[in-house]
């Protein structure tokens, strides 16, 4: 069972004899084959729980199912942290009670897995040409993805008309090539921002600053957030325009940073955290041979690297703080007064970072389209495939434990740690 806190932070309620918290988390393993639903987790005692969403477009359901195995695990977050399509999951978490989330990011993703304006297809028509053999399947998924350019899709955006003109100058909030009015039309149909404003969680979503260059991060403790500083974490240019905010235009976070594991780690004061890291694409994959896989495999290594380097970064500069810690520990008390001691109190750190991957592994059928192509049956698979890697992460015997290395930082992921 999870209790909370005076402060309102997710913990285990089973403690020992001397009532510390467990030394690991006891989960219940899945049967052999797939992993099915488990029970909830006792957790250590971690100051902070953060889920943190990549960018992605229409790969976001993967988060979706992250998020569903969580709540069903009893593991509350108490920071979400999300830049692009990421940012729109953390608004549908953030505002809405725990026990509306999944059913209300449900709801989301079936409205904008619809044509803008056109009929669906009838569910068993879509069932049937998405089950198929591959080269249909692949046919009808790309057919998606070509819809989604001409028409846009249901209460998420559509084709500005007329288009605009490559030298004709206007506002800055006209400059794309489709309008985004309805998603935030969505996001204040679907989400409380009163709720996300109460702070009941920490919310934080990444936008970078068109006339700076700087990202920016909108963060609920220090400013009051509404549906637009969701919207511009995820306006993809030349697609989406700039969101005006406050007298100023923000484009997508993805330009500049796809994750923020960077904000999480970095932040002070630091706490022992237990990081959900949701990522939606992969550095591993096939070396493409057309011109078409070459353009998907270069969103791959784009969006993914920067995962990879912060990660290691974060991991080094956390050894080097938790090893200055100990050492320090160990000085004579009549050394430390010492003026270079000082200095080192300030660097040194002993909290602890366990990081959690959950990477989105692209299927067969898809094409450099994938992140555009919002197909239904397409979204409950990339649903079915985050929930499925959630519930086989959290069945993995000590991956939720505090670390106990020299580096006080653990990285897991389940696909790495499979091969």
């Amino acid at each position: 069972m999870m209790t909370r806190n005076n402060t309102g932070q997710t913990r285990a309620s089973a403690r020992n004899g001397n009532g510390e918290a467990p030394a690991k988390a006891k989960v219940k393993a899945p049967a052999a084959g797939k992993a099915r639903s488990i029970a909830p987790v006792d957790l250590p005692k971690y100051e902070s729980i953060a889920l943190m969403l990549q960018g992605g477009g229409a790969l976001g359901a993967y988060q979706a199912g992250v998020y569903q195995g969580l709540d069903e695990a009893g593991i509350r977050p108490t920071w979400l942290a999300g830049i692009s399509i990421g940012a729109l999951n953390t608004a549908i978490i953030a505002g809405n009670a725990p026990e509306h989330r999944v059913a209300r990011l449900r709801e989301f993703w079936e409205t904008i897995c619809q044509p803008a304006f056109g009929p669906p297809l009838p569910p068993f028509v879509e069932h049937a040409l998405f089950n198929s053999t591959d080269t249909v399947r692949r046919a009808f998924t790309a057919m998606q993805a070509m819809g989604a350019i001409v028409e846009g899709q249901k209460g998420f955006f559509v084709p500005r008309f007329p288009p605009p003109l490559p030298t004709v100058s206007g506002s800055p909030q006209t400059a794309s090539y489709y309008d985004t009015t309805p998603l935030k039309a969505t996001l204040e149909r679907l989400c409380d921002f009163d709720r996300i404003n109460a702070r009941e969680l920490r919310v934080s979503v990444g936008a970078v600053n068109v006339g700076t260059g700087n990202f920016a991060y909108f963060d609920n403790t220090r400013m009051t957030l509404r549906a637009e500083h969701f919207v511009a974490s995820g306006a993809l240019p030349p697609g989406f325009a700039a969101v005006e905010i406050d007298g100023e235009y923000f484009w997508d976070g993805g330009l500049m940073s796809n994750t923020p594991l960077y904000e999480v780690v970095q932040t002070t004061p630091r706490q022992d955290t237990l990081a959900f890291q949701v990522d939606l694409w992969s550095a591993l994959g096939p070396v493409p041979d057309s011109i078409t896989d070459v353009q998907g495999r270069m969103k791959d290594i784009q969006y993914s690297s920067r995962t990879r380097l912060v990660t290691d970064m974060l991991q080094r500069s956390q050894r080097f703080r938790h090893v200055l810690r100990e050492v320090l520990d160990r000085v004579a008390p009549e050394h430390q007064d010492d003026r270079w001691c000082k200095v080192a109190e300030d660097l040194a750190c002993s909290k602890r970072y366990n990081v959690i991957h959950l990477i989105y592994r692209q299927k067969e059928y898809e094409g450099q389209y994938k992140d555009y192509q919002f197909g239904l049956s397409t979204m409950r698979e990339h649903w079915d495939s985050g929930l499925e890697d959630i519930r086989r992460s959290l069945a993995q015997p000590g991956w939720l434990a505090l670390p106990d290395n020299d580096a006080g930082f653990v990285t897991h992921d389940i696909h790495r740690d499979a091969r």
